[in-house]
């Protein structure tokens, strides 16, 4: 009997807006006759790496780093007038920049926050750029909890945190609908697959968000449709948004891609950290693609439902239905899940994402089949592939990757498209 092709492509919906997959340049590295090295041209998934190894060296003058996407630098942040530090951070072709909080005070405000100010509708997260936390509230915070978490603000000290309002309010995006569905209390509840992996066990399985694993044991690729996958893990609210959902046929082909849609993917071929300033794509299967920003790390989230923290902040909109899409960059790399946030995709918002490289540590599970760059068996069913010398080329930057500009379908519209399973 052959087996049994999976082709749900991770984010599987047909694309909706007008971002697109742009070319990253190539890296160059220039010299400085004085002896410090002059800022070299970096990706954003070189901000990781480059950070961790100078956050090693530099000790307590660390704090935080974020990537310039102009000017196409690293940089890294600075306590006080350490001269040392700062030309330890020349050297290794990054920009230093000098400034007043310590990632030991930034983590101390986080946990005075926590401890008095953990309201639902609120949301804090770390901003290197600013050297600041900053916190959201949402609309539904007014009145005497506006004035505690104003008031813990301003208890932090000056330039320590900031305060704005968010029009919306922060929820999960879990609703009725396509992409993935299950049958909870009479009714249907719709998510987003996330990223197609391999469990601990060698089984096929994918990622979504937790608040859908939570809210459903069994999941389909169609409303009211028999189910093809059941959760294993799930951990929502608390230390995460994440579950692991394991397809319940064994020989079930589960490609590492994303359905950029019309007929498009993007090969996914490693996890990576997100780093603040970094360029990002989301797709989910109410509003298709959309791109924007990583503007906050380790940002923890008051929804109704429970705290939830160490998430990844943005400025990509999101809407219900969307938990659990993919969030990924240019080059092939999965970054998160979509969790939740405030806003939508027609006035704008905010969303936060589970880091996936966190998800995959804590589910023992591998982007592929079983190969953590995502190089395994990655057939899919022919109806929903591009052509091959599209699909040679997504997530490769040399080949240019899909072609995800001028996208006007809204996946939203007529019951969306569902993932096909074929034999």
């Amino acid at each position: 009997m052959p087996k049994r092709k999976a082709a749900i492509a991770a984010g599987s919906v047909a694309a909706l807006g007008a971002a697109a997959l742009l070319l990253p340049n190539a890296n160059a590295s220039q010299t400085d006759p004085s002896g410090d090295a002059a800022p070299r041209t970096f990706g954003a998934n070189d901000v990781p790496d480059l950070a961790g190894r100078l956050a090693s060296q530099l000790g307590d003058a660390f704090a935080g780093s974020y990537y310039n996407a102009d000017k196409q630098q690293i940089v890294v942040n600075v306590v006080g007038n350490d001269s040392n530090a700062v030309s330890t951070v020349k050297k290794a072709g990054a920009v230093p920049n000098q400034v007043q909080n310590s990632t030991s005070t930034l983590r101390a405000a986080a946990g005075t926050l926590r401890s008095r100010a953990t309201i639902p509708g609120t949301a804090w997260s770390v901003d290197p750029r600013t050297n600041e936390i900053r916190v959201t509230a949402d609309s539904t915070v007014t009145g005497n909890r506006w004035n505690t978490l104003e008031s813990t603000v301003k208890s932090l000290g000056s330039g320590v945190a900031t305060i704005k309002k968010s029009a919306g309010t922060f929820k999960t995006f879990v609703s009725g609908g396509d992409a993935i569905f299950a049958q909870e209390n009479g009714g249907t509840v719709r998510c987003s697959l996330g990223f197609n992996v391999t469990a601990s066990d060698g089984s096929p399985a994918f990622l979504t968000a937790g608040h859908c694993g939570v809210a459903a044991a069994q999941w389909s690729d169609s409303a009211g449709g028999q189910p093809i996958a059941s959760v294993d893990q799930a951990t929502f609210p608390g230390d995460g948004d994440f579950s692991l959902v394991k397809y319940d046929d064994p020989a079930t082909q589960a490609p590492s891609e994303v359905d950029a849609g019309n007929g498009q993917t993007v090969q996914i071929n490693q996890a990576a950290d997100a780093a603040v300033g970094q360029q990002v794509f989301r797709m989910g299967s109410t509003t298709g693609l959309h791109d924007g920003t990583v503007t906050g790390l380790d940002a923890t989230v008051n929804y109704p439902e429970g705290t939830v923290t160490g998430l990844i902040q943005t400025d990509v909109c999101a809407e219900p239905g969307d938990s659990g899409g993919s969030l990924f960059t240019q080059d092939g790399s999965a970054v998160g899940l979509t969790s939740g946030g405030s806003g939508d995709c027609t006035s704008g918002g905010e969303t936060f994402f589970q880091p996936v490289t966190t998800a995959l540590q804590a589910t023992g599970a591998t982007l592929g089949a079983g190969d953590a760059a995502g190089s395994g068996d990655q057939s899919v069913d022919p109806g929903n592939t591009a052509d091959p010398g599209d699909q040679a080329g997504a997530g490769d930057p040399s080949a240019g990757g899909a072609d995800l500009s001028g996208r006007s379908e809204n996946p939203g519209a007529g019951g969306g498209q569902a993932p096909e399973v074929g034999h």
